[in-house]
């Protein structure tokens, strides 16, 4: 007889809405039972149900795939990270759990995909996917993950594409055996590319992917090669004794050759864990244990708010341009590699990191308190007759409750959120971003009617959601309508890690105030100050005496990024844009409208 099996995988249009199913099948197998006997039989039948299992494994991939694309543009303010990175070590016991953990706590920064590996004295272990992170780990994939130390991450692409491929951990073979995980965003991905693959590497290395994170791992495993050849030369050390140390040498080398954002973790054989952050200290990096039977285990991650579930607290942060190596029996050491200055990217404060995070000594939540107390002090100067105070969901409500404390005004919760339809500015064409808001968000008549009221959201970019809101609440009854913004015009791109619009996109991009104030159709709008933003992160950390603040002013901390770098940078996010229809844009940026599945969580 002749065999087939077929199903029915989900597939995206070039458009980027559901085309049509595409049917996939396996090659048919004849199994004639009147002619097979014994082990022709047997083996026809293992053939048979090999090949069935593997449609199967193709099926439940196609369907969590499918399922992580919907659920990402479901999920209301949280498709718009970067990425997010953990490391653990324990001296007893598997790791996975609290990985997992961990990553559920940091998913915030990373939708696309989710990748773990652990080590367990012998082999490393490793699984990662696209989607989120209950999608991605199941019973049987944590229990394969064996071993007291690991690392997980969970991304959002910024630099490549969102292929299963370039899903992390990282891992090269040589030296020793190398896995990485990282957050930010190099600016000299090419220049270093080009190194790699050419006469100045110590080996000929060949990159699989786009990621400028595989360019880094080699980078740092080309560095180790170099420093156990000077080691062998001049004998200067017993490169099998003092391999940390050969760690250290290709840590400085590697972040002298670096340009850019960089916060990284990875998991080095006969080495342990280790832990290194740009000279700038541009996106987070956090270090955190605990005490277990009389004994310290450790744990480093973007954020803090991943300690405390799995029982570790913050120690404090990873220094910049510090590397920090933790041995496989336990003991942490750390250099400081090369000279370092906190300049974080403020961003992170006002948009990308949770409320409950301690980010360079600065409380996040407090941060944002601090930004709706400079806000009210400049509202009381600009004579608006406001009834209430209505944050936009979800990251203002902090601004906006500390703004109605401070001017005396009712709070109110006057936007009611459909946590079932994805974010705005990440829709394909302004039609279908205006459909989604009013899907997205429901105005309260009983709130708005008759009053007039004070919008406060946490950042305006594109502007689409904004007019759009302010349309449905006068729709709902607002006599006036005034918008304060918890930060000021975003008027340049983030090139350290977070992918933003071409700079043409933006709302502000060569307006002023009040011309932005007429095209979102409001009665008046105002910006938080840079100085002001500035000052309110100041006053909870007074050691901090520069901040990137380059999306708001231009002005990049690593004095490596001009017109130039900018130009080539739109020039790539159009070309992706075209060529990757069903690519994402971390912020505001182009995404295939797909109907939201009924049942499905956020």
């Amino acid at each position: 007889m002749l065999a087939s099996t077929s199903y029915q995988q989900p597939c995206v249009g070039p458009s980027g809405r559901d085309a049509a199913p595409k049917r996939i099948s396996a090659a048919p197998v004849c199994v004639s039972t009147s002619t097979l006997r014994g082990e022709a039989r047997r083996a026809a039948c293992v053939t048979l149900r090999r090949q069935t299992n593997q449609l199967s494994e193709r099926l439940q991939a196609g369907k969590v795939r499918h399922r992580a694309r919907i659920r990402s543009r479901m999920t209301g303010r949280t498709p718009t990270q970067m990425c997010g990175i953990i490391g653990i070590f324990k001296h007893e016991g598997p790791a996975n759990v609290e990985l997992f953990e961990g990553l559920l706590m940091l998913q915030h920064r990373g939708q696309d995909s989710a990748g773990m590996v652990t080590f367990d004295g012998t082999r490393f272990c490793e699984h990662k996917d696209n989607g989120l992170v209950n999608d991605v780990f199941n019973p049987k994939t944590m229990k394969q993950l064996r071993g007291n130390v690991g690392i997980g991450h969970v991304r959002y692409p910024t630099a490549g594409s969102s292929s299963a491929q370039e899903a992390q951990p990282f891992f090269v073979n040589s030296p020793l055996g190398m896995y990485l995980i990282h957050n930010g965003n190099l600016t000299n991905t090419e220049e270093l590319r080009a190194g790699l693959e050419g006469s100045q590497s110590f080996f000929n290395r060949h990159l699989r992917t786009d990621s400028d994170s595989e360019v880094l791992l080699n980078v740092l495993a080309d560095e180790v090669h170099r420093a156990h050849q000077r080691c062998m030369a001049d004998g200067s050390c017993d490169p099998h004794r003092d391999v940390k140390q050969l760690v250290f040498q290709a840590g400085a080398a590697t972040m002298g050759a670096l340009r850019g954002a960089y916060s990284c973790i990875c998991l080095i054989r006969g080495v342990g864990l280790v832990a290194f952050r740009d000279p700038f200290g541009i996106r987070p990096l956090v270090l955190g244990s605990r005490e277990r039977n009389g004994r310290t285990e450790w744990c480093v991650a973007s954020e803090d708010c991943a300690f405390g579930p799995i029982g570790f607290h913050r120690v404090r942060d990873v220094a910049p341009g510090e590397m920090i190596v933790i041995s496989e029996t336990g003991e942490l050491e750390s250099q400081q590699c090369v000279p370092g200055q906190t300049c974080p990217c403020i961003f992170e404060y006002i948009y990308l990191a949770r409320p409950d995070s301690v980010l360079n000594d600065v409380p996040v939540y407090s941060f944002q308190l601090g930004l709706g107390t400079r806000l009210a002090q400049r509202i009381k100067q600009m004579g608006w007759d406001i009834d209430c105070v209505v944050p936009v969901p979800d990251g203002s409500r902090p601004a906006a409750i500390q703004i109605s404390a401070e001017l005396g005004l009712p709070y109110r919760e006057g936007l009611v959120k459909n946590r079932y339809v994805g974010r705005t500015f990440i829709m394909p064409d302004q039609h279908t971003r205006e459909l989604s808001v009013r899907r997205k968000l429901n105005a309260m008549p009983v709130v708005f009617e008759g009053r007039s009221v004070l919008l406060v959201d946490d950042s305006i970019v594109r502007g689409t959601t904004m007019s759009q809101i302010v349309d449905m609440v006068r729709r709902a009854g607002a006599r006036k309508v005034y918008l304060a913004s918890a930060s000021p015009p975003v008027r340049y791109p983030n090139v350290y890690g977070v992918d933003m619009p071409t700079r043409r996109e933006f709302v502000a991009y060569n307006k002023t105030e009040a011309e932005i104030c007429a095209e979102l159709g409001a009665d008046g709008l105002l910006y938080q100050s840079v100085e002001d933003l500035i000052s309110a992160a100041r006053e909870l950390n007074p050691s901090i005496k520069e901040f990137d603040t380059s999306c708001f002013t231009g002005e990049y901390v690593t004095k490596d990024v001009g017109p130039e770098y900018l130009e080539l940078l739109e020039k790539s996010v159009r070309t992706k844009d075209r060529s990757r229809p069903g690519r994402q844009l971390s912020l505001n940026g182009a995404l295939p409208a797909v109907p939201a599945v009924a049942g499905t969580a956020a």
